[in-house]
Order: structure tokens, then C-alpha cells, then sequence
């Protein structure tokens, strides 16, 4: 080749005859900078193979489109609506898809009562990879809330925070805890009981079941609407903390050793005196 050096990717040998003339008639030009020099190859190679064999280099374009309908967006907001600074949901931390969306429904106020608002408002309640999960929906793959929220659960629900009616059954007042800590436990447990949630009477009577045995002896012939009735009811009156069988036998022999010690100082003065 009389020592004209030959790109590697047009040897004679890989290449057909005729796309070799076709490179051999670049003009042989040095890229003003070293650093430049695999660009300057990859656009001489481009305008080479566009020129000569019709190939043009794909280019990478991305064109983001919302899982809903386009149309979506040009529904008017109510009159005077202000957009709310949602709560974000962003699977870092324990917030469960259920407390999330009924907050986002809350927040969303007059909002919420067209379902394709819903759609539309939902993404400024994500964050991080939410909304990363959100923007990759495919379009046209969300068209009502219930398709929207289905989706939403079945990526994001883990079920591990979620909380069971055996879980209120296990709930047992302790010994130092008063009505009221009690049932706020309750209610605490029974706000992640997604599944199934008993109505006002069998909550009151779960809450009851676990109360002290003393307080339970008392109230056993009364019945309770609600952990707001049982409170009410319960707290007015005057409840002596609880004591095991083990606590009264502790202070019954202390007492015990300290009547013994008084008697003996007392005999010990009387002999004295006699």
C-alpha cells in the first residue's frame, strides 16, 4: 500500500473492493487536537457511510408520553382551585400505598371528585423512584383512577406494615397503662388493618377482651357502642391501678417484718424499763 496506513475497519481483506476506493479518497487530515481524535474518526466514518452507502447513524431520541390520555391535561381545574402541596410518596420510608392514597385523596379536595383529575394530579404526589415508576407506564396504559390505583398497589404493596384483626386480638392493657393509652392503641393498630376492619361494637369488644381483669370483673355486664363509649365510660370512674397476686404477697410480707421489728423494739424497751 506503499506505506499509506489502512483504518483497520477498511482492510482489503473484510471489505469489498469498491468501499475501499471509496475511503482511500478521504483526504488525509489530523484532527487539530489529540483529544479530539475519536470524534473527528467517528464523524468522518458517519459522513463515509452516509455518502457512499446510504446508512445514516441512528440518533437517540426520547419523547416522554403521559400514561394517560393526552387530553387529560386540557380538563380545567375547579374554580379557584389551588393546587396542593401533596405529601410525597417515595417507598423510603414505612408509609404504606393505602395511607398514601387516601391522604392524596384528601388533599386533593374538590379535585377528587372528577376521576380523570385524579389520573392527572397523582404524579405530584411521587417522588424519587415512584415517579420514576410513573413516567416509565407505557401511554395510554392508565384511562380511569381504579386503573391507576390497581397499578399502583400491585408495584408498590408490600404487605409488611399491614396489620391483621389476630393483631387486635393480641393487644392486652398492661399493668401500668391507663383505659385511654389502651384504646389508642387500638385505634392505631385498627388504621392498618387494610383487609378487613370490624365495625364500631366489635372493636369496643376487642378493646374490652384486652382490658385489665380487675376492670374487666367490673364492667362485665355492660356493653359498649364504641372505643369512644367504653373511654367514656370507664374513665370517669376510679380505677386502682392493677396489682398481680405476686405484688400483694411482697407487700404482705413486708409488712409483716415491719409490725415483727416494732414488736420487738417495744419488748426490748419494756425489759429495759422492768
Amino acid at each position: 500500500m506503499g506505506g499509506q496506513m489502512i483504518n483497520p475497519m477498511f482492510h482489503v481483506d473484510r471489505v469489498p473492493n469498491r468501499h475501499v476506493e471509496a475511503y482511500q479518497q478521504m483526504p488525509d487530515m489530523q484532527p487539530p487536537h489529540q483529544q479530539d481524535a475519536d470524534a473527528y474518526w467517528a464523524d468522518k466514518i458517519a459522513e463515509v457511510m452516509r455518502d457512499q452507502f446510504g446508512i445514516k447513524p441512528k440518533v437517540n431520541t426520547y419523547s416522554y408520553r403521559t400514561p394517560y390520555p393526552p387530553a387529560y391535561d386540557l380538563i380545567p381545574l375547579p374554580n379557584w382551585y389551588k393546587v396542593s402541596d401533596f405529601t410525597k410518596f417515595s417507598r423510603q420510608d414505612d408509609t404504606s400505598t393505602m395511607e398514601h392514597v387516601n391522604r392524596f385523596i384528601i388533599q386533593c379536595g374538590e379535585a377528587a371528585n372528577r376521576d380523570k383529575l385524579r389520573v392527572r394530579l397523582f404524579s405530584s404526589s411521587l417522588s424519587r423512584s415512584a415517579f420514576t415508576w410513573f413516567i416509565s407506564l407505557p401511554p395510554n396504559s392508565v384511562i380511569t383512577w381504579a386503573d391507576l390505583e390497581k397499578q399502583f398497589h400491585k408495584y408498590f404493596f408490600s404487605g409488611f406494615h399491614e396489620k391483621k384483626i389476630t393483631d387486635l386480638v393480641k393487644l392486652k392493657q398492661r399493668n401500668d397503662e391507663s383505659v385511654e393509652s389502651f384504646v389508642q392503641r387500638i385505634r392505631e393498630v385498627k388504621n392498618k388493618c387494610y383487609s378487613l376492619v370490624p365495625d364500631d361494637r366489635q372493636l369496643a369488644d376487642l378493646a374490652f377482651q384486652g382490658l385489665l381483669p380487675h376492670i374487666r370483673d367490673k364492667y362485665a355486664s355492660q356493653e359498649f357502642e364504641s372505643l369512644s363509649h367504653l373511654v367514656q365510660r370507664i374513665s370517669d370512674q376510679d380505677i386502682k391501678p392493677f396489682e398481680p397476686k405476686r405484688a400483694w404477697k411482697k407487700r404482705y410480707r413486708s409488712l409483716m417484718k415491719q409490725q415483727a421489728r416494732i414488736m420487738m423494739r417495744n419488748q426490748s424497751s419494756a425489759w429495759q424499763n422492768g
